[in-house]
């Protein structure tokens, strides 16, 4: 049975590829990274724990993929650009397809998002991965969950809703139409993390988060950070046609896994988001609300429901 020094030699050397020089990666104690001339460090971590995070009959390459995506999507609420990551994986057995098929994934992402793993650690046990990943921003551009300010526009990605549609799907909780159902198990499986508005952030934004327990919670702790208020319209939700024609709007609000982000616009640059969504198809931006110096409501056709005690997903929660 190969050691662990074999299987990362075999499994996890020469992952992914960066803009930016290590001085020395994997083979040694620790990793040594310069941080070039007029830029910052910007850091996250995450672990992806089976059955918690992920089914556990989710394959060897939508973990890989994930558990790097995930670490990403807090890179691109930052307004960073990733540039290395870390690696430590935990396996009840050496299972050589298994591993084959995971390392496979996380070169495809690694190299997709030009991000390179510098080290790691692997050892027994119950199936979990955790990434650290480290991105580069110009000094004093990154973007924080405390610059929001009454009268920005609250402004998400993609289609919030979608993973946590996927995840009942999988627990054989409901069923979907086909075309909706591919959409959905992509979602929770392969979610992108937005990096393609890093840039965007840092010249617009007054503050972001991307999505991962539920648009209602996450945006609650931009508002926390920010002393303010937030009002958000349910019917300017850019949700799937399934989740609007069943009302299931709980899916956007309360679902996590999304990794859509979500920001704060000022308003006067209400036409850079048209812009943006001009040149950019394939992640557009939906106005859904704006910040107010106190309280939290969604307007609903049936009225305005208060948001204030709700919070998104915690796995130590009350």
């Amino acid at each position: 049975m190969p050691g662990e020094f074999s299987l990362i030699d075999q499994y996890f050397k020469n992952v992914g590829t960066t803009g930016q020089l290590s001085r020395l990666g994997i083979g040694d104690d620790a990793a040594v990274l310069d941080v070039p001339a007029g830029q910052q460090l910007v850091m996250s971590v995450d672990t992806l724990v089976a059955g918690v995070h992920f089914p556990e009959t989710t394959s060897a390459a939508d973990i890989a993929h994930k558990a790097l995506a995930v670490n990403l999507s807090d890179l691109a609420a930052m307004g960073a650009t990733p540039a290395w990551f870390l690696l430590s994986i935990t396996l009840p057995e050496v299972d050589q397809a298994w591993l084959s098929e995971f390392s496979d994934g996380l070169k495809k992402i690694a190299g997709q998002y030009e991000i390179e793993l510098i080290g790691g650690d692997t050892c027994r046990g119950p199936l979990s991965i955790t990434v650290q990943v480290n991105g580069l921003v110009d000094k004093d551009k990154y973007v924080t969950r405390s610059g929001a300010k009454p009268g920005d526009l609250i402004v998400v990605s993609g289609e919030p809703g979608n993973a946590a549609l996927g995840l009942a799907f999988l627990q054989k909780k409901i069923s979907l139409p086909k075309e909706i159902e591919d959409l959905a198990v992509k979602a929770i499986n392969r979610p992108i993390p937005r990096l393609c508005l890093s840039v965007f952030l840092q010249e617009y934004a007054n503050a972001a988060i991307d999505l991962s327990d539920g648009l209602v919670g996450d945006l609650k702790h931009i508002l926390d950070k920010s002393g303010v208020g937030a009002v958000i319209r349910q019917a300017d939700l850019p949700v799937n046609n399934w989740i609007k024609q069943n009302n299931a709007y709980q899916y956007a609000l309360s679902g996590g896994d999304d990794y859509e982000l979500c920001l704060t616009i000022p308003e006067k640059h209400r036409d850079q988001i048209e812009t943006w969504n001009q040149a950019n198809p394939d992640c557009l931006l939906h106005e859904i609300g704006e910040i107010t110096k106190s309280g939290y409501y969604l307007t609903t056709t049936d009225g305005s429901i208060d948001l204030t005690r709700q919070t998104g997903f915690q796995h130590f929660g009350d």
